[in-house]
Formats: structure tokens, C-alpha cells, sequence
């Protein structure tokens, strides 16, 4: 016996019933790829990446945590400072550098994670008059140019940390704190973001061997 209530309540009920269905099932994507739902993970990646695809999704979760952890310290910095200047007059050399680093830290380790949601700003005048077939082409065009510039930013990110590492360079404040933390935020958030990149890449692809089929 149906035990569910009719009229608009019963349509809700089943309506948030399919909604439950479509997030808990798998989703096949374009070429025969499946993927549990999981946020950050494109349904177009291919089964052999998934793993990687996952656990990068939990670690851009984290990342993304810290990042709030890093902002709410920055704010709680800044207006200290703020009013520490202006009721006491005391110097505060320490907190903008620190501010600084934990804006650097939000902003690179949670680069990844709005590369995941295709997040970042776009500008869709061109995607808007191109056939699906074209731009699904010009979608892994721009992912691989992506892809090219934040693995030489990556590289780059690594040389600068390690060259602060070793030299034991400092900032030029009275107060100097070592340059390291701030060149391993960036590289830690550009490697992410270059391994997400590499995943979407190869998904954009899947997704756009699939338009070429279909079309």
C-alpha cells in the first residue's frame, strides 16, 4: 500500500526522491565513464583516473577549510592592528606580513578546489557562438594552456622555495620572517591546482570525443 501523501505534497516527496537518486547513483559520462557523485569530480573523467580524481577532491576539501581557517585569522589580525594603532600607538610590523601569508595561503591551497566547480573567471562570449563540437575542442584547448602555465608556475613556486630554503632568506620588515612559508603555500597550492588541470584535462577531452561522435 502507498503510504505516500497525494496531491503537491506527494509531488515534492518524489521529486526529492529522484533528486536522492541522481546524487547517490553513478553517473555515466559521455564515453562510458562513471563516477559516484562527488563534489569537485567532473563526471567525464575516465575510470582509471577516478581514484586520483577522488582523493584530490578530499584533499582540495581541506585545503578549502584551511583557507577559511586562514582568512577568519587574517581578519581577526587585521582589525587587532587596526585598533592597537590607533588606541595605543604601538608599532605593529608583524601583523601585515602575517595577514599577508595567510591571504597567500587562502588563495593558493584553495585554487584547486574552484578549478574542480570550473570556478574561476571565465569569459563565455566566444562559447556562446561556437557549435557544441567546436567548443567542446576550444574547452581542452584552454584546460591544456591552463595546464601549461600553472606547471611552469608550479616549478617555479618549488625553485623560489627552495632557493629561500637554502639561502635562509628573509622578508626586509624589522621583524623578517623567513620567506619559505610563504613560497610553500604557493607551491603546495600551484602543484594542486596543476594535478586538477591534468584531470580535467584528459575529462575535457573524453567529453569532447564524445561531441565528435555525436555529431
Amino acid at each position: 500500500m502507498n503510504d505516500r501523501p497525494g496531491g503537491a505534497a506527494g509531488a515534492r516527496a518524489a521529486a526529492a526522491d529522484a533528486a536522492l537518486d541522481v546524487a547517490t547513483d553513478a553517473e555515466i559520462g559521455p564515453v562510458g565513464t562513471a563516477t559516484a557523485f562527488v563534489l569537485g569530480v567532473d563526471p567525464a573523467t575516465p575510470r582509471a583516473l577516478l581514484p586520483l580524481a577522488r582523493a584530490l577532491a578530499a584533499i582540495n576539501r581541506v585545503m578549502v577549510a584551511i583557507g577559511m581557517l586562514a582568512l577568519l585569522v587574517a581578519s581577526i589580525v587585521l582589525t587587532s592592528s587596526v585598533v592597537t594603532r590607533y588606541f595605543f600607538k604601538a608599532s605593529t610590523d608583524w601583523q601585515d606580513e602575517t595577514a599577508v601569508f595567510l591571504l597567500v595561503g587562502a588563495t593558493f591551497l584553495a585554487g584547486a578546489f574552484v578549478q574542480s566547480l570550473r570556478g574561476h573567471i571565465g569569459i563565455e562570449a566566444v562559447s556562446t557562438l561556437l557549435s557544441k563540437k567546436a567548443n567542446a575542442l576550444r574547452s581542452v584547448f584552454v584546460d591544456l594552456l591552463s595546464l601549461a602555465f600553472c606547471a611552469l608556475f608550479a616549478w617555479k613556486s618549488w625553485t623560489l622555495l627552495h632557493e629561500a630554503w637554502v639561502d635562509k632568506q628573509t622578508t626586509s620588515s624589522t621583524w623578517g620572517p623567513p620567506l619559505w612559508i610563504p613560497y610553500s603555500l604557493m607551491a603546495v597550492g600551484m602543484t594542486l591546482l596543476t594535478l586538477q588541470l591534468a584531470i580535467l584535462v584528459v575529462a575535457s577531452a573524453n567529453r569532447a570525443r564524445a561531441a565528435l561522435k555525436g555529431d
